[in-house]
């Protein structure tokens, strides 16, 4: 540790690095590490320049990471995961004794339909505490630190246990007030998006509604579309994943007659499932919610076509 201190002066360094490559852009990681933008560019900057090498390339369409960057993420990945094994080893929910369910999840899943259902979580796992990994970038990233993951087309690794909780479903949806009517001068007929999403989202907003002149609103986090959304500030793209139970409960309508199949697979890998029999429970709680949630939303809704968890 004391060479590592001569080499290196700050830690800080190294932790807004490896979060930028992990969450993808800068204002992702910095929106994670709880600082600005240039924050994290200035710190990475030093710590560059204490190294003497590039660790990004700048380019005009964002960052990339160059070899010497590549090289260092791998081993700084490889420490920092140790690290939180330990960690979680060494400390176990004060409430039980039991070592907590990590969930490695997307801000927006767990603020809008996981958080409403925690009392529920509680019950049918009474002793268990859940905490959360959250994303606000792509479901991708190593499982090193979590328990279960949610993430779309995973790649089996190690003792890792792949198990799918439904179909990809894409449907418009906005505020129950601001059902689609074809209204120009509607509020839903500005289309709220997000930053940097890819594919373009008009290529399925605007098919699905008829309309493709759409004022477009853009958002930095999902979860902040779908709350525009809720307060009828225009239509959004809904993952049924994420907006399930808004679905269910009437909270935000359906604003075209289609749920679009992507034919990728939402799944909830279970790292070390084994070892806990619990995290499968866990597992077949959560698809049975989802299949009770698709259940409500086609009684409710039963003009839009295409839904179905499986």
């Amino acid at each position: 540790m004391s060479q590592l201190r001569r080499l290196l002066p700050s830690m800080n360094g190294l932790v807004a690095f490896e979060a930028a490559v992990r969450c993808g852009t800068f204002a992702r990681a910095a929106a994670e590490l709880g600082v600005t933008g240039p924050a994290v560019s200035r710190t990475i900057g030093r710590l560059e320049t204490y190294l003497g090498v590039l660790l990004f390339s700048r380019k005009p369409t964002g960052v990339e990471l160059t070899a010497e960057g590549s090289d260092l993420f791998a081993a700084v990945t490889r420490g920092f995961s140790e690290i939180e094994r330990s960690l979680n080893r060494l400390t176990p929910s004060r409430k039980t004794g039991r070592r907590p369910i990590v969930l490695s999840v997307s801000s927006a899943f767990a603020t809008h339909w996981f958080m409403p259902r925690l009392a529920a979580f509680h019950e049918r796992f009474p002793g268990e505490e859940i905490q959360f990994q959250l994303m606000s970038g792509p479901m991708r990233g190593p499982l090193d630190a979590v328990d279960l993951a949610m993430r779309y087309d995973h790649k089996r690794e190690g003792e890792q246990e792949v198990l799918p909780l439904m179909d990809e479903l894409l449907i418009p949806v906005c505020a129950p007030h601001f059902a689609w009517r074809g209204d120009s001068d509607a509020p839903a007929a500005r289309m709220i998006t997000l930053s940097e999403a890819q594919p373009d989202w008009s290529s399925v907003l605007s098919p699905a509604t008829g309309r493709f002149d759409m004022e477009q609103f853009a958002l930095s986090d999902y979860s902040l579309v779908v709350q525009a959304a809720l307060v009828g500030q225009g239509i959004a793209l809904g993952w049924l994943n994420t907006v399930s139970l808004l679905l269910a409960e009437g909270k935000l309508a359906p604003a075209s007659q289609l749920a679009v199949r992507t034919g990728r697979r939402c799944e909830l890998v279970v790292r070390e499932s084994g070892r806990r029999p619990v995290l499968r429970e866990v597992f077949q709680w959560m698809k049975d919610e989802f299949a009770r949630d698709v259940a409500a939303i086609r009684s409710r809704y039963p003009h839009v076509s295409g839904l179905s968890s499986q």
